[in-house]
This record gives C-alpha cells, structure tokens and sequence, in this order.
C-alpha cells in the first residue's frame, strides 16, 4: 500500500502523543502544587454543573463539605473560593495585590470600552489615576459636601411623592432607586435623566434609561458560558453578548448627547462672559 495512504494514522498518533505529554505535564505540575480541596471537574464544563440560579448558595453549601477555602474549575479557568472570615482578610489584605484585578469578561470587554472604567481596568498606573481621579472631582469631602444640596432636594422630592400617592399603594424600592439615581446623574451629569418634565430635551425618555441602567445592572452580573469557555464565546449561546453591543450603542448616544450639552453649557458661558466684560 502506497505511504500516502498511511498520515491519518500517523497525524493522530502523532495528536495523541502530544495531548498526552501535556496531560502528564499538567498532572505533574498539579503534583507540585499544594492545591485546596475541592469536587472533581468534568471534562469542559469544570464544575459548572454544581452551580445553580443562585451562585453564592451554591458556592457556600460547597464550602460546608470543602471548608473555608476550596478549588473549582468553571470551564477552562481554576478558580479559588474563600468562605470565612480569615480567607477574606487573606485575599483582600495580605495578598490583595495579586488578587486586584477582576476577571476579564464580556460585560467589561462590551460596555465599558475594553475594560477602560475603573471597575473593569486592571490594577496598575491607568487604574490608579482614574481612582485619584474619582477621589479628587467625586468622592472628596469638600466635594460631597458641595453636593449636600443635591442630596438634599431629592429627599425632599421623595416625600413629596410619597405624600402625594396617600392612600395608594407605592413600591418604595423604585422610590428609593429614583433618588439615588437623580441624585448620582445631577453629581456626575449635571441634570436630572429621570424627569418626566424635562422628557422633550433629552435623547432618551426617563422610562428608557431606567430599562438602559436596569439592563446595565443585570448584563454585569449575569453568568455567560463564553466567559468560562473562551472558544465557544463566538456562539453566544445565551445572547448576552448581542444584547451587551446593543445597550452600548445605546450608551453611546446618550453620552454624546451628555458631552455636546456640556460644551453648549460652556460654550453659552463663555458669549455670556465676554459680552459682560465689554
């Protein structure tokens, strides 16, 4: 028999001989290692299959067989829970440098420019600029305390409204959402987006940029398969990512519409000032 009808033979040999020196490798690697405890993965999924709806109850009826500090494998990534007291202070003090930076995921890659916000950057000069940054313009005392007025106003528009709907029934988690957001768009954005009265000037209506904060809120927190198995998160099994692209397109718009009203504010101030000085 002609030769050339042999390679399959000898690519798979040559494929299952590869895969099993990096298996033993791996295992040898492991040996090395003094590696918490924990259940046995499956092959691509890890232990994937031990996580319910509920992840941080899943994670701690594991820790109760397991013990304070345990390994887990969600798809193709290891991963090390703490379950007590004395492993938080562990990951987040002693060894808190190694652990600063989040997981690099879709909602970090999709919606906050590849990772560009200082909750998905990772540790390093760029992180701690914009932390100076928000320290300095948002969260300083002087600052905060310039804002008190703000604070001030939206809970007096919160009993307002809570007197006004005397006799109804009200849910005071929205009412409570409303204030809190008003009250970080003013400190950041310089208005109110939740204002039915000033809905004609704004990009988008007050009910859609409750949906747009809402979808924010659920799109960092959801679980995307892709996430755990890099090479299936082309498929985007769930439809996360699709709805990820989506609201950012829609962030987009609305924060050209934040900055060009800004620089009208600024530009109308400037006219206003130069025609007081002549």
């Amino acid at each position: 028999m002609d030769s050339t009808h042999h390679w399959p033979y000898y690519a798979l040999a040559w494929l299952t001989t590869v895969a099993l020196i990096l298996l033993s490798r791996r295992r040898w690697r492991s040996s090395k290692l003094n590696l918490p405890p924990g259940p046995k993965p499956w092959p691509i999924i890890g232990n994937l299959n031990l996580i319910g709806s509920l992840p941080h109850r899943s994670i701690h009826d594991l820790s109760q067989k397991y013990g304070d500090i345990m390994q887990l494998k969600f798809g193709s990534f290891d991963v090390v829970v703490g379950s007590s007291v004395e492993m938080a202070k562990v990951f987040l003090k002693t060894m808190d440098v190694n652990f600063a930076c989040r997981p690099k995921t879709s909602a970090g890659r999709h919606m906050t420019y590849n990772y560009s916000d200082i909750t998905w950057s990772p540790y390093g000069p760029y992180w701690r600029q914009a932390r100076k940054m928000c320290l300095m313009e948002l969260f300083s005392v002087k600052r905060l305390e310039s804002y008190e007025y703000i604070r001030v106003e939206e809970m007096r528009s919160l009993v307002r409204s809570i007197f006004d709907s005397q006799g109804e029934g009200i849910l005071l988690k929205d009412l409570l959402s409303t204030v809190s957001l008003n009250v970080i768009s003013r400190m950041v954005l310089g208005k109110r987006y939740l204002d039915e009265s000033d809905e004609s000037n704004s990009v988008v209506s007050p009910d859609e940029f409750k949906k747009m904060l809402d979808e924010l809120f659920l799109l960092n927190d959801v679980f995307n398969i892709g996430d755990s198995i890099p090479w299936i998160d082309f498929m985007d099994l769930q439809g996360y990512v699709k709805r990820m692209k989506t609201l950012s397109k829609k962030f987009d718009r609305f924060l050209e519409h934040v900055l060009d009203e800004h620089n009208e504010r600024r530009r109308a101030a400037r006219e206003s000032s130069s025609r007081r000085t002549w």
